[in-house]
């Protein structure tokens, strides 16, 4: 009977310890191959290894490769440096807007090869740039910057005849001065403002430059529904009374007790 215990042990003890190898080989097969499946999803793209600015050549130095999934690779995405570098004697690529560093290198934000970069490629399809005179008043104090959208009002007359109006709403500003980068955030005070506009818009600024004064009204970047605007002359602001703004409504609910109805203002 012990021989027969001890014999039945040790067959128990040599199916566990085949049981644990199995077990384990099954898990590094799984592993590896859930290691070869995600590998073989990945691809690398190039990236911007330093900042590169509006207008500059793209260079290997400021770039480098970077694994990214292939399901998630945006379009335009590059994967061979070579597809960025010019081969001997061709002009380089350049940045047609600023690259940060980290950020994949995207064909719709680069030159061709030997492609001039200018304020040009900002502008959308059929408009134009028209630059206007400003000045610290004009200019919202030098807070509009390139990228900005405004309002644009003139200002005509003298003495009892003053009078103004909006005359273009919603128009991009894609220069201050020479200055045509979009992430700049500093305030500055400019003397001329380029601006992107369609050709019935350009010639209404052109005569608008020429019949009045200018000044523009910096946007909210919240939600904004353009509408008409009447010219407001100076007699519609010498009131008897100054006007003040509409007390703000609050919301109420309708309470019914039978017959009885009662409005309570909700705080």
């Amino acid at each position: 009977m012990r021989l027969g215990s001890l014999l039945v042990t040790l067959f128990g003890v040599a199916i566990a310890g085949a049981s644990v190898f199995l077990a384990k080989e099954y898990v590094m097969d799984t592993r590896g191959a859930a290691n070869a499946s995600a590998t073989a999803d990945m691809v690398e793209v190039i990236v911007v290894r330093s900042d590169i600015e509006f207008g500059q050549t793209i260079e290997p130095h400021l770039l480098s490769s970077q694994t990214w999934p292939i399901a998630s690779m945006p379009t335009g995405a590059f994967t061979d440096l070579a597809d960025l570098v010019p081969p001997a004697g061709v002009d380089p690529r350049r940045a047609k807007a600023k690259l940060y560093k980290g950020e994949i290198v995207l064909g719709a934000k680069l030159s061709e090869f030997g492609e001039k970069v200018t304020i040009v490629q900002k502008l959308g399809e059929n408009t134009r740039a028209m630059a206007i005179k400003v000045d610290a008043v004009t200019a919202v104090g030098g807070f509009v910057t390139p990228g900005d959208y405004v309002d644009i009002v003139m200002t005509q007359g003298s003495n009892d005849n003053l009078r103004s109006v909006t005359i273009l709403q919603n128009i991009k500003v894609i220069g201050v001065d020479q200055q045509s980068e979009e992430s700049t955030d500093q305030p500055e005070i400019a003397r001329t403002m380029t601006v992107e506009v369609t050709p019935d818009q350009g010639q209404r600024l052109a005569l608008a430059q020429k019949a009045g004064t200018l000044s523009l009204t910096l946007r909210t970047l919240d939600g904004v529904i353009d509408q008409p605007l009447d010219m407001v002359q100076l007699r519609d602001l010498l009131q008897e009374k100054s006007p003040v703004p509409e007390a703000e409504k609050k919301p109420t609910i309708t309470i019914r007790r039978g017959s009885t109805v009662e409005i309570v203002e909700i705080k």
